[in-house]
């Protein structure tokens, strides 16, 4: 179905994307607007802009996409997502892009798939985030010598109220991790039909 929609019109990696990505087929009707690249907040930080990866995808540019920093980049606020005219589901693709440089081993340079393991591992304990416990752990498992780097940045969010010393946990924890637990179990199962 998917490929019949975009056969001979768009790139094997668009087809590799759309079939990735829940909703992934719109991709096909992005009009290179720019409405998601000025809506991101981090778009300055990235290699490309979300719309300059679609055009990417279309031509083709696999390794250049995944070896970007773009979707690490991508801090999941769906402002992108909302303001697209084609009503793609560019949150979405970006988890799929992240999902396909693991999986071929173009993260490896990039630290975002680390610290986005600590993140979820912290989010499934407590049920929210916890900034001092990401930074400690990320930092002393990958980075020990930027541990010290960051002490003065974390001493003065720390004295303007902005970092907790401790976890706070929400009420119904066990939920939330059935939750995941289901969602990663219908996760395994799709992957292995296929």
């Amino acid at each position: 179905m998917v490929a019949e929609t975009i056969e001979g019109h768009r790139s094997e990696f668009m087809l590799n994307v759309v079939a990735d990505t829940p909703g992934g087929e719109r991709l096909v009707h992005c009009l290179q607007c720019g409405s998601c690249s000025g809506s991101c907040p981090n778009g300055s930080d990235m290699d490309y802009t979300p719309r300059a990866i679609f055009a990417m995808v279309a031509a083709n540019q696999r390794d250049k996409v995944l070896s970007s920093n773009t979707m690490w980049g991508c801090v999941s606020c769906y402002l992108c997502t909302s303001r697209c005219p084609q009503e793609i589901p560019i949150t979405e693709i970006m988890y799929a892009l992240k999902r396909m440089a693991i999986s071929e081993g173009k993260a490896k340079g990039e630290d975002a798939p680390d610290l986005a393991k600590t993140f979820t591992d912290l989010v499934y304990k407590y049920g929210r985030s916890f900034e001092l416990g990401i930074a400690t752990r990320y930092l002393m498992l990958n980075k020990p010598t930027s541990l010290l780097k960051g002490m003065g940045m974390g001493l003065s969010m720390f004295t303007k109220g902005r970092l907790a010393l401790v976890p706070t946990k929400i009420r119904q924890t066990k939920q939330l991790q059935d939750i995941i637990n289901k969602a990663q179990e219908i996760g395994a199962k799709d992957k292995q039909s296929g």
